[in-house]
């Protein structure tokens, strides 16, 4: 089977009604990203970050996955398909997809302030009080600004390792995984969906751009898989 390695962002989760929550300044549902994005913004006002993460969290579950993630599950029928996402959502498992790295952590997990190798499932809201077992203050399971993105290395060696390399919904613009398009084997095909690709295509090679939101252009990119 073909790797078939596919690299998500938010534009594939706001189909299902996801809020991407970063408006053209910057904020974040009225918040400055590094009030409720950072270390130091969990510093000086964790209820504020956990209130943040709760209502995402509450929102999250009362969305579904859309057409875009469940024929990417629907892909690893032909294809090793392996997923890697900038999203903190769950939809791709959800959908069925079976690999999936989560660049920027999980929203339905938590994790120890004291020790974050203690990762715990988390459904609910999430409060001042809650501790790990080593008696310690749960955060939400997040990589925020500032902080090293711990799956970086693993998403480098799975996207060496390409047959097919796909880019959804992210404008290639956060890094560091906008640069995991710099590890793909050379004269690997490439295709990027997008509505708004910008001059995404004179940068590469090898790439075929879909003009289109991700639940019609990945429609149209299994009918070009299938045609390979």
């Amino acid at each position: 089977m073909k790797n078939l390695v596919v690299l998500t962002g938010a534009g594939i989760s706001a189909e299902s009604g996801i809020k991407t929550f970063r408006n053209a300044g910057g904020l974040w549902e009225g918040h400055d990203i590094m009030e409720v994005a950072s270390p130091q913004g969990f510093n000086k006002n964790p209820e504020l970050v956990l209130d943040f993460y709760n209502k995402r969290r509450k929102q999250l579950l009362e969305v579904k996955p859309n057409k875009a993630h469940k024929v990417l599950a629907e892909l690893q029928e032909q294809f090793n398909v392996q997923i890697i996402t900038q999203n903190v959502d769950d939809l791709h498992e959800r959908a069925g997809s079976k690999q999936v790295l989560h660049l920027h952590g999980e929203l339905l997990k938590v994790r120890s302030t004291l020790d974050e190798n203690l990762i715990y499932q988390w459904n609910k809201d999430l409060k001042i009080g809650d501790l790990c077992e080593k008696k310690s203050q749960l955060r939400p399971h997040i990589v925020w600004f500032g902080e090293a993105v711990p799956m970086m290395e693993k998403a480098i060696e799975t996207t060496q390792k390409a047959s097919v390399f796909v880019v959804i919904g992210t404008s290639m613009q956060v890094y560091p995984a906008a640069s995991l398009i710099q590890y793909v084997p050379k004269n690997t095909p490439i295709f990027f969906i997008d509505p708004n690709p910008n001059n995404i295509k004179n940068l590469y090679n090898n790439i075929t751009v879909i003009s289109d939101k991700a639940t019609k252009g990945v429609e149209k990119l299994k009918q070009l898989l299938y045609k390979m």
